[in-house]
């Protein structure tokens, strides 16, 4: 008895391995005082993984995994046990009923989820959906109240099919294969462009829908501000800027 009261009185704490009998996962490294009381360590894991004090019983295993002792006596401090830096101290819970039993713990398959049918949760207010319903409604309706059907009608008048043409920026050269509202765009007009080199990002098919036909990477869709129409010849890949 003097020698374990003096061990306790020349190392103040010591980290132990907890693990418990209905929770398989759980593990960990703790650190307790040698003058705790079994009672007070048992209290300390109470707080860490649900087992009551009176419901609980603990071992203490050495390195090798060899039982040193069971902690029965919780009047008794912990350096008593004579436990060293990496022992095992293992919590079994002698409830039934308690929260660590059957796996509730760890077993997410065995907790009752909330259901609910699709005619419930159109009824319901407040819901995710109906407000991302809402935020639709209104984005949709700020948009069309922005731009019209008509928008750069005026401009489009002036640019046929078949014109040349030079886009901005870029001051990208090609031909106007259509020019008119595009349903699969947003309102108003829109220009299609076959540009003369594959500056572009399609054959004439955009979102589904073909407005021209031209080779692959040649079209663009740009609005009519961007385009203006006259003799724009093809430029010569080898003609040199100076002289």
């Amino acid at each position: 008895m003097a020698s374990r009261l003096q061990q306790i009185e020349g190392d103040e704490s010591v980290v132990l391995r907890v693990t418990h009998s209905n929770i398989k996962t759980f593990a960990a490294d703790v650190r307790f005082s040698l003058q705790m009381s079994v009672e007070s360590v048992k209290d300390k894991l109470w707080k860490k993984c649900g087992t009551s004090v009176d419901s609980m019983r603990l071992e203490l295993y050495d390195d090798t995994n060899s039982k040193v002792s069971d902690l029965t006596d919780n009047s008794r401090p912990l350096g008593f046990y004579s436990p060293l830096n990496g022992y095992r101290l293992h919590v079994i819970d002698l409830d039934p009923s308690s929260v660590t039993s059957g796996g509730w713990l760890e077993d997410t398959s065995l907790v009752e989820k909330y259901t609910i049918s699709e005619e419930e949760y159109r009824k319901r207010d407040g819901t995710f959906r109906k407000f991302k319903e809402k935020m639709q409604s209104q984005n949709s309706s700020a948009f069309e109240n922005k731009i019209s059907d008509n928008y750069m009608e005026d401009l489009c008048a002036n640019i046929k099919v078949g014109d040349r043409c030079e886009v901005d920026p870029g001051a990208k050269r090609g031909v106007v294969k259509f020019a008119g509202r595009a349903e699969s765009l947003a309102p108003g007009f829109w220009v299609g462009i076959q540009y003369d080199e594959p500056l572009g990002k399609h054959d004439g098919i955009v979102k589904g829908i073909r407005y021209f036909q031209c080779p692959p990477l040649h079209g663009a869709m740009v609005r009519p501000d961007k385009v203006k129409v006259g003799e724009y010849p093809e430029r010569d890949p080898f003609e040199e800027d100076e002289i």
